[in-house]
């Protein structure tokens, strides 16, 4: 008698069999439901697999399509893949970095011992659709970590060789595609023939990787120039080669030889410097009276916003804060979302009139009563503060709208000066696998919000794409009119936050939806050799999340 198993599909609530051993992929031809845009990937007892993966025991699965996190990231890394193939095949002694998120792309570095042409980008593009067109079957190969990294040593391919080496796995997955070998972090798709849409360009010195839109995934999302936010990665990696330090590899090897303290040393000293030089160029702009200081969640703005006022007083101005949040409108004026939820990211949940009012005023000399929020009556009450400004006062707001045009409309603009802070990571897993900028700043944001709000781990990764979703509308289409950017990650900091991050991440129960996203957040945190929180400077930007600072907040 054949053995089976019972399969419970999440995503049209029935139990069905199947023979014991079958695919992901052969489970989904089996249970024959539409899914236009995949599956891409699959969550098997919430945890994300591939669609390769055979089933032995019954189970929970949930497909994912490309309209999803997971599946866009499986999409992305097996692009990544074929990219890497198309230029080994092209350039058999050049080799490719996938850099940067920037334009709604992956910045690639191209490296064939010449500048990059417009040619060069087509035939690697060329290439990759042959490859796509071709169906090629990408094998998953799981072996002992010593037979993975002589695979790789082979092929010369030293950043995956220090990676491996450093995070004393002892088997290790990785990828085939006619003969080429890669490792990814993550699941990829079974076959080429499954990408059915991707963009490559000329971009600055490399090319643009660009990929389907998670809203519609029939499209290419819009490439926006972001020329001030390559500029604020290349400014870092060029810091970054000044310490030998490109990839995670890099980075643990540099810990285990003891360098822990140069690092963390060199830089805080690095953010420091740029602090200062955006508190003299704000000095020195003739007729500045207003710093606007915007970033996306858990991205430092507050301590941003206190270390930057420090500088501007070595600068010899007086910075004076004010807090947004004290602008709300009454909670029956707020604007409501698609849900009909209350939406407190809106640009119109503060009265922005009353703001203008106030800073026109204050600009020109007045007193004012600033307003007081009452967050659990929800409504705007009289505070009694008072404030006028002196000869050398300069205004200090920091808000998430900061940088949006009509918050302060009413302004001349030759009286602000507008910071962008956000967390940008710029060190690499091995050349072939980077780190989204916005893991760093969820782990950031669940170790604060256990700390300080008393938040779970899952309730914050629950939050996180309303999160997201709000700064996409309202924080990043401005923020490229920031006169200064200002990247608050450092190189160390994901081997600091990851002994208290994964305490919380664990907890996370199985059987909750975040279960996955948890279990992804840990595997990837345990690629980072462990660094103490205690070796870390109280005025470190880290403490706003970690505790242990200076600063008030």
């Amino acid at each position: 008698m054949r053995e089976i198993i019972k399969i419970r599909c999440k995503n049209n609530k029935k139990t069905q069999e199947f023979p014991i051993g079958s695919s992901l992929s052969e489970i989904f031809s089996g249970l024959a439901f539409p899914m236009p845009h995949g599956p891409i990937v699959a969550k098997v007892n919430n945890r994300t697999s591939g669609l390769g993966m055979r089933l032995y025991h019954n189970a929970d699965v949930e497909y994912l399509d490309l309209s999803t996190s997971s599946g866009s990231r499986t999409y992305t890394r097996t692009l990544f893949f074929v990219l890497c193939k198309a230029v080994h095949d092209l350039f058999p002694k050049g080799s490719v970095v996938i850099d940067i998120p920037v334009s709604n792309g992956y910045y690639c570095d191209l490296h064939i011992g010449r500048a990059v042409t417009a040619a060069d980008v087509d035939a690697v593009r060329a290439r990759m659709q042959e490859i796509i067109d071709a169906d090629r079957p990408i094998r998953r190969h799981e072996c002992s970590t010593e037979e993975a990294i002589k695979v790789f040593e082979e092929r010369g391919t030293s950043s995956k060789v220090k990676l491996l080496r450093s995070i004393g796995d002892i088997y290790t997955v990785y990828y085939d595609l006619d003969g080429y070998a890669d490792y990814y972090y993550g699941a990829l798709l079974t076959h080429t023939g499954s990408l059915h849409l991707f963009g490559l360009e000329p971009y600055f010195e490399g090319m643009l990787l660009r990929i389907p839109s998670l809203d519609n995934p029939d499209v290419l999302g819009d490439m926006v120039r972001q020329d001030k936010m390559f500029g604020i990665f290349q400014e870092h990696h060029r810091w970054q080669n000044i310490l030998g330090i490109s990839t995670v590899g890099d980075f643990n090897e540099i810990v285990a030889k003891g360098g822990t303290p140069l690092l963390i040393n060199v830089s805080e000293a690095l953010q420091e410097k740029k602090i200062a030089h955006i508190a003299e160029e704000i000095a020195k702009r003739e007729g500045v009276r207003i710093v606007l200081i915007a970033g996306p969640s858990s991205s430092g703005k507050t301590t941003t916003c206190k270390r930057i006022s420090i500088q501007l007083v070595c600068s010899g101005l007086r910075p004076v804060m004010m807090s947004l949040d004290d602008y709300f409108v009454d909670r029956d004026k707020t604007p409501r979302d698609a849900k009909g939820d209350y939406d407190f990211e809106h640009l119109h949940a503060l009265n922005i009139p009353l703001l203008n009012k106030q800073l026109t005023q204050l600009l020109n000399g007045e007193e004012v009563e600033l307003p007081k929020y009452n967050f659990q009556l929800g409504r705007s009450e009289r505070s009694g503060k008072r404030m006028k400004m002196g000869p050398n006062d300069i205004l200090v707001i920091e808000g998430i709208h900061a940088l949006n045009p009509e918050l302060t409309a009413q302004i001349p603009e030759e009286q602000k000066f507008r910071v962008y802070a956000s967390a940008l990571t710029t060190i690499l897993l091995d050349h072939h696998n980077y780190i989204p900028t916005t893991d760093n700043r969820l782990l950031r944001r669940i170790v604060r919000d256990d700390k300080y709000r008393g938040v779970s781990a899952q309730e914050t990764i629950r939050r996180w794409p309303s999160v997201r979703a709000g700064e996409q509308k309202w924080i990043f289409p401005y923020q490229e009119n920031a006169d200064e950017m200002f990247n608050t990650a450092m190189i160390y900091e994901l081997a600091v936050i990851k002994q208290q991050a994964l305490q919380l991440l664990e907890r996370v129960p199985q059987k909750a939806e975040e279960y996955s996203e948890a279990y992804r957040l840990c595997k990837f945190l345990r690629y980072f050799a462990d660094i103490e929180d205690h070796t870390l400077p109280f005025t470190s930007l880290l403490r706003e999340f970690l505790g242990g600072s200076s600063f008030r907040y």
